[in-house]
C-alpha cells in the first residue's frame, strides 16, 4: 500500500465522531494519511485532531476560520494534498455513515484501472441504512435527475465517498468549481468523464449518522437543482 495515499475529510462539529473514523481507517490501512479540514468547529473537533495527529502520525488539520461550505473545504483540502504529493486520495464524511472498512475496495478499484472510484449506494450490493424516507427519496431522485441531464450512466452522482488518481483530481480542479454544496458531487464526476477519465461504482452500505446534526438542508438541495441542467448547457 502506498503511503502516499490520503483521506481527506471536512469537519464541523463532528467531535463524536473524528477520533472513531480516524482509529477505523488505521486499522484498515496502518500508513494511510488523513487530512483534517476542520471550519472552526465550536465543539472542539479541530483540537481532537491535533492530537490525534500527535498520537498517530500522519493526521494532519486543515484549520479554516468558520463554516465555508463543503465544496471550498474539499478544494482547499484536495490543493493541499496535490501540493505535497499525494498520488490516491480519498474523500469521505467524517459522520461515520461512509465505513472505513470499503476504502481498500474503492482503491483496488484504482489499481485495477479506474482514475475515479465512486462509492455507490444504488449499484447490487449497496444501499442505505437508518435513512429516513425523505432522505431516501431526495438521494434517489437527485441521482436519476443527474444521470438524466446529464446523460451518464453510473448510479450514484450525488454521493461524497470517492477515491481519486492524482492526475484526475488535478484535472477536476482544473478551472474554478460552479458550485458550493453538495453539487459539487456531481459537478466533479461531469469534469472527470468529459476529461475522458475512467469511472468505477464500487458498491457500498451508507449508515445514516448516529451523532450530530445533518448538514443536509433545502437550500443545498435547490443548488443541486439548477446547476446539473447548467453544467449540460455549458458542455
Amino acid at each position: 500500500m502506498s503511503t502516499d495515499t490520503w483521506v481527506v475529510t471536512p469537519t464541523y462539529n463532528e467531535a463524536e465522531n473524528l477520533e472513531r473514523l480516524v482509529r477505523g481507517l488505521r486499522a484498515e490501512l496502518p500508513q494511510v494519511g488523513v487530512l483534517v479540514v476542520d471550519d472552526g468547529s465550536p465543539d472542539g473537533t479541530g483540537d481532537i485532531a491535533e492530537a490525534l495527529g500527535a498520537e498517530l502520525g500522519r493526521v494532519e488539520v486543515l484549520h479554516r476560520a468558520g463554516k465555508q461550505g463543503l465544496a471550498s473545504a474539499y478544494v482547499d483540502g484536495f490543493g493541499r494534498l496535490l501540493a505535497e504529493g499525494a498520488a490516491r486520495i480519498v474523500q469521505m464524511d467524517a459522520d461515520l455513515s461512509h465505513d472505513p472498512a470499503d476504502v481498500p475496495r474503492l482503491l483496488a478499484a484504482l489499481d485495477a484501472g479506474a482514475d475515479l472510484a465512486l462509492g455507490s449506494r444504488y449499484v447490487p450490493g449497496g444501499g442505505t441504512r437508518n435513512w429516513p424516507l425523505n432522505r431516501r427519496l431526495l438521494s434517489r431522485f437527485g441521482s436519476i435527475y443527474s444521470r438524466l441531464w446529464l446523460g451518464l450512466p453510473y448510479r450514484d452522482l450525488t454521493g461524497g465517498f470517492k477515491a481519486w488518481t492524482r492526475d484526475a483530481l488535478a484535472g477536476a480542479l482544473a478551472e474554478p468549481l460552479a458550485s458550493d454544496g453538495y453539487a459539487f458531487q456531481v459537478e466533479m464526476t461531469w469534469r472527470t468523464v468529459g476529461a475522458g477519465g475512467r469511472v468505477s461504482e464500487v458498491p457500498i452500505i451508507f449508515t445514516e449518522r448516529e451523532d450530530g446534526v445533518s448538514k443536509m438542508s433545502r437550500d443545498i438541495a435547490i443548488e443541486a437543482a439548477w446547476l446539473v441542467p447548467r453544467l449540460r448547457l455549458r458542455r
